[in-house]
């Protein structure tokens, strides 16, 4: 069956069966290999990408669910002002070991970011719970996301004295 997605803000046409998850689609399909198969379950979230501005596992979510959702991927996410700063912010950290599962991590952490600005720790364990890292780099990783929320505050602050 042939579907049309908004990935990244470009449209793409793909001929794929209705079962076929939403990760495979990004994947084999449109060659966006950042998101990655972990489970296949929604167990680790290896896989998280953004409908919608939400994050969702895509190993699970077939194409046919997905609809005239926006899909972002960590391919895409680096051009948003919170994408932008959480990438500045993983580096600076050094969150990064394997790596295997930072795209599942950063996605979800920029979907904490959109809506709420200032996470303590409970946000953001609770945000990033189902996010696994197999190199147990969990403090780095909170780090990074209290340092790009830092950074945003700076930013505005910044600007308001302008």
């Amino acid at each position: 069956m042939r579907y049309t997605l908004k990935v990244n803000g470009r449209t793409h046409a793909v001929d794929v069966d209705s079962d076929t998850p939403l990760l495979w689609v990004l994947r084999d399909s449109l060659d966006l290999k950042g998101t990655k198969f972990g489970c296949g379950a929604a167990l680790c979230g290896a896989c998280t990408i953004h409908l919608d501005g939400a994050p969702v596992r895509s190993c699970v979510v077939p194409i046919a669910a997905v609809g005239k959702s926006a899909v972002t991927t960590i391919e895409g996410i680096g051009s948003t002002p919170i994408g932008a700063r959480l990438q500045k912010a993983w580096l600076a950290v050094d969150v990064v070991q394997c790596g295997y599962c930072q795209a599942g991590q950063i996605m979800s952490a920029a979907a904490l970011l959109a809506r709420n600005k200032a996470p303590d720790d409970a946000d953001i364990v609770a945000a990033m719970d189902g996010n696994l890292c197999r190199c147990a780099t969990y403090m780095r990783i909170r780090d990074a996301i209290k340092q790009a929320a830092k950074d945003e505050f700076g930013s505005a602050a910044a600007q308001k004295k302008a």
